[in-house]
């Protein structure tokens, strides 16, 4: 019988460490709810000993109705001068209503020696006092044995006496935790190998990513017998972050058979991918395995060729089981099959034997060998193919727009003004505005003016964008590419301009932008 593998998340302290990464109370709250819903077993909640927001969380998280997930309280051994009863953060530990704790010790004698500076003998009493103190206060205790991997290396006598200082008062779980991220998976196989020959409590695995191998190995661990491991969505975390758990879950669930996972709780991945990523302020990861917008995005011809006729050529698992979509991008590199099937994704049925293809394969790597980018840019394209097969429908007509900067002697900040004359029927609009930019004060000065006709453009906010200068021979003078990303908060989509001038550029992705909501969802004048 296949042994079945307990998930740990601990994006909210360990994931929390990221650079650049900070999570409110709130973020905290609504994290461990998605958590839960995914079916995770286990959530380290925070470190109640290190701050107030972490206490907080356990006041009002242990309330909160979890169907799935138990929570976990964060600490470690008590400080080399005081005893746990005496240690606050060890209090604050034991004054949590969470039903598990984790508690991290030094199993590296270096650590021991020169970090904590104490005796090795006592760096083990620390270990054996804390834990037989939280023993009774908690259902379960788990003991995360820091650098175990660097400590057994070092000095293997002392790490396993880690182990066992820990086992003997009573911990229920050894994570054996590779903390600096260095060791490599087969020579940590070869350690979880022979720590399970002299040690009969369950071990748990803990790697972070310093090596790019920290999915790998955990996935491993699994394999030599570790039956708890410990990650973090998206693998955020300190340094190069940890193993990632949106890639152990499908990993455990649809290849080596270890969890038995909900059907609907796999489908959220991408959902709570692209969650936790919001609430850390960090854009998603295109190319993340599983979930990434890239992640099962045709491009070559043969590719997409092979795909239509079925996904396994080129898929190694059905996008829609974790919650994720095939796509078909359209660029220089795309065949007639590619054009067909975004055609399709469209709402729009080409024939094969349609000339109409051929031209619009002609148009794309034409306009893309100029510097447009429809290989993200599905906005656009969309715009495009609906042009070219008198499909799109016109709303508006540029009559001019003017832009100014100014920035006066003392100032610390460049004023942007922008007047924009739109021609709607036989009325002429003009608008203008103030931005923060020149391309700013035109997408303000722009939607002005259309609302006025077109109320729902309001609906329309720009959440990224990017500009690359697509070479750079030219200097000043190259052309540049800006992609601009907009949601109305029901469809999110890219649209991409393409000049030697940057306001050009940025005018025309903006147009776009509103083209192409105005093309789905018109709305009636006012």
């Amino acid at each position: 019988m296949v042994q079945s593998v307990e998930l740990y998340d601990t994006t909210l302290r360990d994931g929390a460490q990221s650079w650049g990464v900070t999570f409110s109370l709130d973020d905290k709250l609504r994290i461990a709810e998605r958590l839960d819903e995914i079916g995770i077993d286990l959530i380290e909640g925070g470190y109640p000993g290190s701050n107030p927001k972490d206490r907080r969380f356990f006041e009002i998280a242990c309330n909160l109705p979890l169907k799935n997930s138990r929570l976990v309280a964060f600490g470690s051994t008590c400080k080399p001068g005081l005893t746990p009863d005496k240690d606050p953060q060890i209090q604050a530990l034991a004054d949590t209503a969470a039903p598990v704790a984790a508690i991290v010790g030094k199993s590296w004698d270096l650590h021991a020696r020169e970090i904590l500076a104490v005796p090795l003998e006592r760096n083990l009493e620390m270990i054996r006092d804390s834990i037989a103190f939280l023993r009774p206060r908690f259902s379960r205790i788990l003991f995360d044995a820091e650098h175990f991997f660097d400590g057994f290396r070092d000095n293997r006598p002392y790490a396993m006496a880690t182990l066992a200082a820990a086992a003997e008062a009573g911990a229920d779980l050894l994570v054996l935790c590779d903390t600096n991220g260095g060791t490599l998976p087969w020579d940590l196989i070869s350690v979880i190998q022979r720590v399970k020959e002299d040690v009969p409590t369950p071990l748990g695995i803990h790697v972070h990513n310093d090596s790019d191998t920290a999915v790998a190995g955990t996935l491993m661990a699994v394999e030599a017998g570790v039956a708890h491991v410990q990650g973090t969505i998206n693998g955020i975390g300190e340094r190069c972050g940890n193993a990632n758990l949106v890639s152990i879950i499908p990993a455990l669930a649809l290849k080596m058979g270890r969890i038995a996972t909900d059907p609907l709780r796999l489908r959220n991945l991408k959902r709570i991918s692209e969650f936790v990523d919001e609430m850390a302020n960090r854009t998603p990861i295109k190319s993340q395995p599983y979930v990434g917008s890239s992640a099962f995005a045709h491009k070559g011809g043969m590719h997409t060729s092979a795909v239509v006729k079925n996904p396994v050529a080129y898929e190694h698992v059905d996008p829609e089981i974790v919650g994720n979509t095939r796509r078909f991008s359209v660029s220089e590199q795309a065949g007639r099959a590619a054009v067909i099937r975004k055609a399709a994704l469209h709402g729009i049925r080409l024939h094969p034997d349609d000339p109409k293809v051929t031209e619009i394969l002609k148009t794309i790597k034409d306009f893309e060998a100029r510097g447009a980018h429809y290989d993200i840019a599905d906005g656009s394209f969309e715009l495009l193919l609906k042009k070219m097969l008198g499909l799109h429908r016109k709303f508006f007509t540029l009559h001019g727009f003017h832009v100014t900067n100014v920035k006066r002697q003392g100032d610390t900040k460049t004023y942007s003004d922008a007047i924009v004359r739109i021609l709607v029927g036989d009325k002429m609009e003009f608008s203008a505005a103030e931005g923060n930019g020149p391309v700013n004060a035109l997408d303000l000065a722009f939607r002005k003016a259309l609302r006025t006709f077109y109320p729902k453009v309001s609906e329309v906010k720009l959440t990224d964008f990017k500009v690359r200068v697509i070479e750079g021979t030219s200097g000043t003078g190259a052309t540049v590419r800006v992609l601009i990303e907009s949601t109305d908060g029901r469809e999110t989509w890219w649209t991409v301009g393409f000049n030697e001038n940057i306001i050009q550029a940025s005018w025309d992705a903006l147009v776009d932008s509103i083209d192409y909501k105005l093309q789905k969802d018109p709305a009636p004048r006012p």
